[in-house]
């Protein structure tokens, strides 16, 4: 391997700078979120994020067609990047949460860890700490992802893999179909109850574009075995079937939420509880499922990218499933919290109604 010169550092801040100026310097529309400021009024956010990874891997393109970058560059180059990626999203951490006001209830190592800021917005709100964060993470991931299967394609020319390529446009699909959707996650789960610490830093500009891809990371690099054609199309269907579920589930949401009386996707009305206070849980459509329908979804996809790979020997692939099956089961749990102790008695009965909390019929 050609060891970039110098630390990793000094690659990937010029690399993110780069990405961060896109975001601020290509046009944006303004949309007011779910979440709101101490007086009250709805945070306002810029989104420009297909804008943003377009012209990246357009710029990208370019440089690797004039010969300025190998294709492969960002693979050959991974461990130098993590590394300086790693450093970059400490110093962050650092950053964001020790020039923060100290919370009264959680340690120094929990604050910076979860954070001490929900929604730090700088530049006079022309940058949102999340909104960036998550937009940084998706451009650096496709660059990556396109990158890795650069390499496996120019170091096997006789022996095209079919499951990377199907592995790269599912994932490029997904991460288009993510930005396309930027305001809709803004009434979202990191959006409305996480802060802005190590957890969601590091976790945006390392885990985020170097784990990810963890099937191409492991496969880029040696010879991948054909299936047949049937396992590939069974892959991919079951990624978009996991695909109708996420975003059908936050769409629905995001709807009932902006506009109540609005019907889902034109096929019924939506079905609500209604509390005293006025508070009201959606209890139809896909809410009807299971309280979260949407996590099921993120886990069919993910296991649908894995097969899609067709390395069925191989255990690294199969991290990326494991990780969101860590990480949506605790999440749920906490999410139930959350909700109990915002809706009382009203989410009882949607807990009676909908008693499955991810799995429909199952758990």
């Amino acid at each position: 391997m050609t060891w970039l010169p110098g630390p990793g550092l000094l690659w990937i801040l010029p690399l993110y700078g780069a990405l961060l100026a896109l975001h601020l310097g290509l046009p944006a529309r303004r949309v007011s979120g779910y979440v709101r400021d101490p007086a009250g009024v709805p945070l306002r956010y810029r989104l420009n994020g297909i804008l943003v990874l377009l012209s990246s891997v357009g710029l990208w393109a370019a440089a690797c067609q004039l010969r300025l970058l190998a294709w492969d560059a960002l693979y050959v180059h991974r461990w130098e990047l993590a590394e300086g990626a790693c450093m970059l999203g400490a110093a962050f951490t650092l950053c964001v949460v020790l020039t923060a006001p100290r919370g009264p209830d959680r340690s120094l190592l929990q604050e910076l860890y979860l954070g001490r800021t929900a929604n730090p917005q700088w530049w006079g709100g022309r940058v949102d700490a999340k909104m960036a964060l998550y937009l940084l993470g998706a451009v650096m991931l496709e660059l990556n992802l396109l990158s890795f299967a650069a390499h496996q394609v120019m170091h096997f020319p006789r022996h095209q893999s079919w499951g990377v390529i199907v592995y790269t446009a599912l994932f490029t699909f997904f991460l288009l179909d993510y930005l396309t959707f930027e305001k809709v996650h803004l009434y979202t789960y990191d959006f409305v109850a996480e802060n802005v610490g190590f957890k969601l830093g590091w976790g945006c500009l390392v885990f985020y574009p170097f784990f990810y891809p963890v099937g191409l990371w492991a496969v880029a690099d040696r010879e991948v075995p054909g299936l047949p054609f049937a396992w590939e199309l069974g892959a991919v269907g079951l990624f978009f079937c996991g695909w109708v579920l996420s975003r059908g589930a936050n769409l629905q949401k995001f709807w009932f939420k902006v506009d109540p009386g609005r019907s889902v996707f034109g096929l019924m009305r939506p079905e609500a509880l209604t509390g005293r206070d006025g508070k009201t849980v959606l209890v139809s459509g896909f809410w009807g499922l299971s309280r979260h329908i949407n996590y099921l979804g993120e886990l069919l996809m993910a296991t649908g990218l894995t097969l899609s790979l067709g390395v069925l020997g191989a255990w690294a692939p199969w991290l990326y499933p494991l990780y969101y099956l860590a990480l949506l089961v605790p999440r749920q749990r906490e999410d139930d919290r959350r909700c109990q102790a915002k809706y009382g008695d009203l989410w009882e009965e949607y807990r009676r109604r909908v008693p499955h909390r991810i799995v429909p019929f199952l758990y």
